[in-house]
């Protein structure tokens, strides 16, 4: 998978310059079959991100701005009454794609934010008493400003735990904004985009990432960290038994898309803060670790000769 991944990469980077790191993870996040929060400032290019992947994984995608007066039924859909064949017919919302960006989701209200936590759990959404499968794949794309907090709903600890990483996008460096500066644009590049997998294929690559071989020593390794976050006076609060299975799947994601069919230390390592990060507070004063704070402490554990 590993020059088909590589190619992925480069289609990606040739619209969203600068960046390849943060494309990485977002393909590793979504073929590990997670969820994905962008938080960072406005006019970075979160959304033009998620279009890109989705145009160029040739995936359906929707697009929700997030608003205080949203409710859950404009993102799941709702039943209306046909007079003529005296029955209700569902209309299906936005949520019924195969990427969805959920564009600044702390805007929302805590109810309609909650009506993404089933879609985003179980893969199905109930309307007017019904349930309904959802498409696979199915990635949510969620962003919000991390500055910005007039007028917001800070995410609940439990549904920022729904979502697999939490990465940042970051300026551009000078050499990125000077090719940004000249280029066509965004939209005219992605128009002309052609995808280079399929639905069925991302379908493929996930089932083939849930196969990656975990070593014992893997999972001694990854037990011995999330012992440590319950553990050590640093943290507030230690990582779940989900935040552990998150860590795996990553991981596994990871490997596979360098070519591997296991996973190594060297793969948790990559993905441990994106992973980690948002569900880890300190026992202070409640606040984040630095990604840096994060991987000195994380030093303390040894790894697995």
């Amino acid at each position: 998978m590993s020059e088909e991944f590589e190619e992925i990469v480069r289609r990606i980077s040739s619209v969203v310059l600068g960046k390849e790191p943060q494309v990485r993870l977002a393909l590793t996040c979504l073929f590990a079959g997670g969820h994905l929060l962008i938080e960072d400032l406005p006019g970075i290019g979160k959304t033009t991100l998620a279009k890109v992947l989705a145009g160029c994984l040739g995936l359906e995608f929707q697009r929700i701005q997030c608003t205080s007066d949203m409710l859950p039924g404009d993102i799941l859909g709702v039943s209306i009454y046909d007079q003529h064949a005296a029955s209700f017919h569902c209309h299906p919302g936005p949520v019924f794609t195969q990427v969805l960006l959920a564009d600044e989701v702390n805007r929302a209200t805590p109810k309609t934010q909650s009506a993404l936590l089933e879609a985003m759990e179980e893969e199905q959404v109930t309307i007017e008493g019904r349930t309904r499968r959802l498409d696979r794949p199915f990635f949510v794309i969620a962003t919000q400003n991390p500055l910005e907090y007039a007028g917001t709903f800070p995410l609940p600890e439990s549904q920022m735990d729904r979502f697999l990483m939490r990465i940042e996008i970051g300026y551009p460096d000078r050499r990125a904004e000077k090719q940004i500066l000249q280029g066509e644009g965004a939209q005219s590049l992605l128009e002309g985009l052609e995808p280079c997998m399929g639905r069925h294929d991302v379908c493929r690559v996930q089932e083939e990432v849930g196969g990656v071989h975990t070593s014992d020593a893997f999972l001694e390794y990854l037990q011995d960290i999330v012992h440590f976050t319950r553990t050590s006076p640093h943290f507030q609060v230690g990582l779940s038994p989900r935040a552990g299975l998150a860590l795996s799947r990553a991981s596994r994601s990871w490997a596979y898309l360098h070519g591997r069919g296991y996973t190594l230390p060297e793969d948790l390592q990559q993905i441990l803060f994106w992973v980690a990060g948002h569900r880890l507070r300190t026992r202070t004063d409640r606040a984040e670790f630095s990604r840096d704070r994060l991987t000195e402490i994380f030093k303390e554990v040894p790894v697995p000769v």
